[in-house]
Parts: C-alpha cells; sequence; structure tokens
C-alpha cells in the first residue's frame, strides 16, 4: 500500500491489506520483535555472509540472466525493447577502447574530472557487455568485458579530492557486476582475473568500508559497492561490516511513521537535537511515511540512495537473506511509491519541500518494483504507473542500467 495523504497529513487509516502484503508486513513485524528481544543493534538484524556465496550472484543472479535471455530470444517484451536499447548503447560497442588513469581525481559535483565520468563508463560498459555475452553468447562481448576490467587492474592505483568515497561507491558498484558474469559463466579464460580482484581489495574497498558522513547517497552507493566486492571477493567480514552500515543507514534515510516524532539517525553523525536532525532533512520539519533524507533536496538524489537499497536487497536476497521480508522493504516500497507519486506529476503540498519538489527520479524502480510487487504480491500503483511508461529503463550513466531488461517481471 503506498501513502495517499493530501494536505495536512493524518495519522494514517487502516486499511485491508493484501494477502501477500499481509504476509509481508507480519514477518517483518516478527523479524523486528526477534530482533528486539534478541538485543541487536537498533532492533534490526544486520545480514550476515552466507557459509557458501551464490555467483553471480551480485544483483542479478544466473535464474535471472537465464530468464531474460529466454524472453529476449522469443522477442517478448518489454525484454526484447530493452535489450535493443542496450545494444544499441555506446556502453555495448566492442569498439570501445578503456581510458583507464592511474589517479582518479573528482572534486565535488565531478569538478575537477580527471578520468571520473571515464572510470565510471567503462565500468558500466564492462558490466553491459559482459550481459551481451550473456545474451548472444558471442564471445567478443565476453572478451571487450575482460580488456576493460583488466586495463583498469593495470592503471589505478588511487581516487582523491572530496568525491573520491562517492566516485569509487559509482564505479565500484559496477565493476563486480561485469567480473560475476564473466569469472562464472564464461569459459574462455580470465588471466588477470587475480589482478582484478587485488584491485577491487585494495583500491576500492579500503575506501568505501568505514562509510560516510554526508548525504545517504553516499553512504547507500558505497555498501553498495562494498556487499558486491565482498560477494566477489567471497570476504564474509567484508559483507558482514558493510551490511550492517546499510541497516543502520536505510532507517536513516526513508522515514516510517512507527520512527515516532523523528527519523532515525546515524550515531556517528551526532545529530543529536531536533533542528540537526530538520537541517539533515533538507528543512523538512514535517515526516510521513516514504519521505527520505533527500526528497527536499531534489528526486536524483533520492533515486541514487533507493537505487543503492534496492540492489543491496537483491544481492542479499541472492545471498540467502530476503530483505524485503524485513524494514527494508517496507520502508523501500513505501519510498518507491511516496516519490512516484510527485514524480508521475501530482502537486506537492505545501507542508512538503515548501510546496516543491525538483523531479528527476530516474530508472530506479524496476528492481524494487519487481521484488515488491510480482514477487510478494504487494499493490504498488503509483510505483508501477512510473516504471511502467518508463520503460525501457536505460542508465544513469553514473552505476544504475538495463534494470527493465535484467528484472521486469522477473520471477528468478
Amino acid at each position: 500500500m503506498e501513502p495517499t495523504m493530501q494536505g495536512t497529513p493524518t495519522p494514517a487509516r487502516r486499511r485491508r491489506r493484501p494477502r501477500p502484503a499481509l504476509f509481508a508486513t507480519l514477518v517483518a513485524a516478527v523479524t523486528a520483535l526477534v530482533a528486539s528481544l534478541l538485543g541487536w543493534p537498533g532492533a534490526e538484524r544486520a545480514g550476515a555472509a552466507p557459509a557458501n556465496f551464490t555467483h553471480p550472484g551480485v544483483t542479478v543472479s544466473r535464474g535471472q540472466l537465464d530468464f531474460t535471455r529466454e524472453k529476449v530470444n522469443a522477442g517478448a517484451q518489454p525484454w526484447k525493447g530493452a535489450y535493443d536499447q542496450m545494444m544499441g548503447s555506446r556502453y555495448a560497442s566492442l569498439s570501445r577502447t578503456p581510458k583507464p588513469r592511474a589517479v582518479v581525481e573528482c572534486g565535488s559535483y565531478s569538478q575537477p574530472n580527471y578520468g571520473c565520468t571515464d572510470e565510471r563508463e567503462d565500468a558500466i560498459a564492462a558490466y553491459t557487455t559482459a550481459l551481451a555475452w550473456y545474451f548472444t553468447r558471442d564471445e567478443r562481448y565476453a572478451r571487450k568485458s575482460i580488456e576493460l576490467m583488466d586495463a583498469w587492474s593495470a592503471t589505478i592505483r588511487d581516487h582523491t579530492n572530496s568525491n573520491a568515497p562517492l566516485q569509487t561507491g559509482w564505479a565500484g558498484s559496477s565493476w563486480p557486476k561485469a567480473a560475476e558474469i564473466i569469472k562464472y559463466t564464461y569459459g574462455g579464460g580470465w588471466p588477470n582475473e587475480a589482478r582484478f580482484a587485488t584491485m577491487l581489495r585494495n583500491v576500492y574497498l579500503p575506501e568505501i568500508i568505514g562509510g560516510s558522513h554526508s548525504n545517504g547517497n553516499w553512504e547507500l552507493t558505497m555498501m553498495e559497492a562494498a556487499v558486491g566486492i565482498a560477494v566477489f571477493l567471497e570476504d564474509k567480514g567484508a559483507y558482514d561490516r558493510a551490511m550492517q552500515t546499510f541497516r543502520t543507514r536505510v532507517p536513516a534515510f526513508i522515514y516510517l511513521e512507527s520512527d515516532g516524532a523523528l527519523p532515525r539517525t546515524v550515531p556517528k553523525q551526532n545529530l543529536d537535537t531536533r533542528q540537526k536532525v530538520i537541517n539533515y532533512w533538507q528543512g523538512q520539519s514535517t515526516f510521513v511515511t516514504g519521505l527520505t533524507q533527500e526528497t527536499c533536496r531534489d528526486f536524483t538524489h533520492t533515486g541514487y540512495g533507493l537505487a543503492s537499497i534496492s540492489h543491496v536487497a537483491e544481492t542479499s536476497r541472492i545471498q540467502g537473506e530476503d530483505l524485503y521480508l524485513t524494514d527494508v522493504g517496507e520502508r523501500l516500497r513505501h519510498a518507491l511509491g511516496f516519490q512516484s507519486r510527485y514524480e508521475l506529476g501530482e502537486a506537492p503540498p505545501g507542508w512538503l519541500c515548501g510546496g516543491s519538489v525538483d523531479r528527476g527520479l530516474g530508472p530506479v524502480t524496476e528492481i524494487g518494483y519487481n521484488a515488491l510487487h510480482h514477487r510478494m504480491g504487494i499493490a504498488m500503483t503509483n510505483t508501477g504507473r512510473y516504471t511502467e511508461q518508463s520503460r525501457p529503463a536505460g542508465s544513469n550513466n553514473l552505476f544504475v542500467a538495463w534494470q527493465t531488461l535484467t528484472h521486469a517481471e522477473n520471477p528468478a
């Protein structure tokens, strides 16, 4: 059920929920109660690393890839249209030349931009060509993906300047998705795979694993990258640490009425007064279910955070723990619905962001919508309208790419 409040917010009336939604809510409630009784931090259990990692297992699984490949080969929509979009993009080009740098320097809003765009887009291209390999079985795409990964693993040594953590998170979210597909589905060999793993471990992971004090989308993207890298490296310690940070950050990014008068906070940020919290939430002083910490900044940055939440939840589900059945799923579905309402054009009430929102959510809803609506059966009218009218979802040219292709109505 998505928020439907108009004007001044009032306590939500109880509605009869569809059975799948009721079941999911009961599971989440029981999980939270057990967590509270056991004394887990924040009354929520952080995701634990699996005994054995599943591969490929970063955001997309082999079963999901097989489902998509079957649909594309059958010419079914929306997958065939999404496939054509991907294959026609610059990221799928077999003539692409990688542009690695030893030091990628990224300032605020990528100014200066010394290798920032090149790194992000080469990483997306590596993922794109890995997908192209899987769907076509044309080895040229696998070799192109390997060429891109090898070029960077032979060169990069550091990220610098103020946006270094975010840049590392953006690029670091795409690299392991590409590497997982190539390592575990391509039989033609990858001689420099160990060097690529060393790059992820030594250049990327140290920059992101400690988290961020900045806006929520930073830490969520960084944890997405850290979780993905941990899966590829089969590093249980890094996986647990990243997931613990993620489970603390999600409640501090998306508000639920059950949180109380004020949103949750991340303890290390010392947001210990009401005014500090309001300032951090972009001056918003009325808190309603589905609002995010960056809603009143703009929907684009809000979308970055929601994308990373869905990516981590999807990876966790593949690895054996379904976070959609916890408060993560509850928060995500409300946030997707809340933002989608206004993205679709509804005028915001005066109490929300002073009556004006900066739209531009982006291609970020497909994974969460598939998980919560198609797999779990939860009605998500606004999110569904936005998702379906935005198909095929392409790339935001940062770290999100081809989600209609890989996740639309995907049951796997």
